[in-house]
């Protein structure tokens, strides 16, 4: 079995080309992909938490 490569931009969750793509006006700067990442990754565990601490296994719209 063939090793998996990793990408030169690490294990974002985020999409690059979609993130450039939202946006319309301005150029996105390479740092802005890293920190959006470690934004939502902080907004998924903190409705991970709401979705426990309502004793739900599911994420739901209303946890965010």
């Amino acid at each position: 079995m063939a090793a998996k490569k990793k990408k030169a931009g690490g294990d974002l969750i985020i999409s690059k080309t979609r993130t450039k793509a939202a946006v319309k006006k301005c150029n996105v700067g390479g740092e802005f992909y890293g920190a959006l990442d470690g934004a939502v990754r902080k907004l998924i565990a903190a409705a991970e938490a709401r979705a426990l601490g309502n004793k739900r296994k599911t994420l739901k719209a209303v946890d965010l």
